[in-house]
């Protein structure tokens, strides 16, 4: 069985131009804190295929480095994220810290997407050297294609369903830990609609700043 954790509604995010894999120091800033992206995995229901106890699926979630993940069985090690409709995803987001986790620490990972658990198919796959620190990678088809960069609907992976595979780690670990996770997908903002250069980036703004 798996372990659930439902998380309530939130906003979806601006667009921003990353590499296709890269990773950020170890300084715990989230990558949402740039102001020109916003985290949608809140609108999903996340679980995984084990964990130990104490060490549940809830933590990816908590937004805090100092918490993560365990899992509790066989490889791979999954993490499954299900949104109650279709989303567009731009940018997955993984903290994971060699420094503290050694050979609990995943160093290849699978991203997949579907409509479903039943017809997942491999988007990517990440190769991990020791992280420390996001690793951010980039669900955009071909972020070189013509508005890439001015909210075009094309260019982002549009699925239901989201699974995070970890197919091995460092130092040929069994079990893995994962400190959290976040997920980003493009939102056009009002202000891009109306020409003007205001910002929304706090939560409180941000939960205004919805076309409808």
């Amino acid at each position: 069985g798996t372990v659930s954790l439902a998380t309530p509604e939130g906003i979806g995010a601006n667009m921003s131009n990353n590499p296709e894999a890269t990773t950020s120091g170890a300084d715990g800033a989230d990558p949402s804190r740039r102001g020109d992206v916003s985290e949608i995995g809140k609108l999903a229901v996340w679980s995984v295929t084990s964990a130990k106890p104490g060490n549940g699926v809830e933590l990816l979630r908590d937004n805090s480095l100092d918490t993560y993940w365990q899992s509790d069985g066989a490889q791979p090690h999954l993490v499954n994220v299900q949104f109650q409709k279709k989303v567009r995803v731009r940018e997955l987001c993984i903290y994971a810290d060699y420094r503290l986790d050694e050979s609990y620490t995943p160093n290849k990972i699978s991203v997949r997407a579907g409509n479903s658990f039943h017809d997942l198919r491999e988007i990517k796959t990440v190769d991990l050297d020791e992280p420390s620190g996001w690793t951010r990678v980039s669900l955009v088809k071909d972020e070189n294609e013509p508005g890439a960069l001015n909210g075009g609907d094309g260019e982002c992976l549009r699925t239901y369903f989201l699974q995070i595979a970890v197919l091995s780690n460092h130092q040929n670990g069994r079990d893995t830990h994962v400190r959290q996770v976040k997920i980003y997908g493009p939102r056009t903002s009002p202000e891009a609609m109306i020409g003007q250069g205001m910002q929304f980036t706090t939560a409180e703004y941000g939960q205004f700043a919805t076309v409808r």
